[in-house]
């Protein structure tokens, strides 16, 4: 039990080097992967779909952002007040 906390330390702190564009897929690889492991022994096919949906999450973050972003320029041009979320 202490040795899969620290493999999932470490996978945690490689999580957190790793670049923004990446880090969806390996949070979600890594969460997938200990869910698979302890639901009925699956921990390569949760670590496969926790990349999936971790990327899928990530790519929809930005894309949220982005258009954050735009709407403030376009306010900012308009000399309207940027917009309240």
């Amino acid at each position: 039990m202490k040795t899969m906390a620290l493999i999932s330390l470490m996978a945690v702190a490689a999580t957190t080097a790793a670049a923004p564009a990446q880090a969806g897929c390996v949070t979600g690889a890594v969460v997938g992967g200990v869910a698979g492991h302890y639901a009925h022994h699956h921990a390569l096919l949760g670590a496969a779909a926790g990349c999936v949906v971790g990327h899928e999450l990530a790519v929809r973050k930005k894309r949220q952002i982005a258009a954050q972003r735009a709407a403030q320029r376009a306010a900012a041009q308009n000399g309207a007040p940027p917009p309240h979320y």
